[in-house]
C-alpha cells in the first residue's frame, strides 16, 4: 500500500507523528506538504493528495489540518475521492468497512497524537466489506457523474 500525505500549517505537527507511525509500520508514503508550520491554504494540499489518490498513484491518502473539516470538504470535490473526517476509532473502522473511504482526514487541534495513531492504524488495516455497501458506493459514483455533466438527477425519494 502507498499512502499520500498532506497537511496545512494547522496539521503539520500531527503529520510528523503520522510519518513516524507509517515508517514504523513499513508503509510506503509520500509527503506532499506543507513542510513547516508557516501559514498556507489547506485546499492546495487537499487537491494535491486527492488528485494523486484519484489517479491511482496511491491507494490511500491522509490529510490533516486544524479540525480536518476544511481538508475533507476540499478533498471530496475531486471525483473518485471518499474523504472521511474521523476523530474516533469506531468511525475510522466504519468508513473503511461501509464507505471504502480512500482519504482519512484528521484534526490536529481536535485529537491528540496517541488517538490519531490508533485511528490511522485501524483505518489502514480495515478492509471494505462490499455487499450492500457496494450498491451505495455505486450511487455515489452516479452522483459524481451526473453533477460533473451539469445535469440534475431524477430519482426516487427516500
Amino acid at each position: 500500500m502507498k499512502v499520500a500525505l498532506g497537511s496545512d500549517h494547522g496539521g503539520y505537527k500531527l503529520k510528523q507523528v503520522i510519518i513516524e507511525l507509517l515508517t514504523n509500520l513499513k508503509i510506503d508514503y509520500q509527503d506532499f506538504g506543507c513542510f513547516s508550520d508557516s501559514s498556507v491554504d489547506y485546499p492546495d494540499f487537499a487537491r494535491l493528495v486527492a488528485e494523486q489518490v484519484a489517479a491511482g498513484n496511491f491507494q490511500r491518502g491522509i490529510l490533516i489540518c486544524g479540525t480536518g473539516i476544511g481538508m475533507s470538504i476540499a478533498a471530496n470535490k475531486v471525483p473518485g475521492i471518499r474523504a472521511a473526517l474521523c476523530h474516533d476509532v469506531f468511525s475510522a473502522r466504519a468508513t473503511r468497512e461501509h464507505n471504502d473511504s480512500n482519504i482519512l482526514c484528521l484534526g490536529e487541534r481536535v485529537i491528540g497524537p496517541g488517538l490519531a495513531e490508533e485511528i490511522v492504524r485501524v483505518w489502514l488495516q480495515t478492509d471494505f466489506t462490499g455487499g450492500r455497501h457496494q450498491r451505495r458506493l455505486d450511487k455515489i459514483k452516479d452522483l459524481e457523474q451526473h453533477f460533473a455533466g451539469g445535469t440534475k438527477i431524477e430519482g426516487q425519494s427516500c
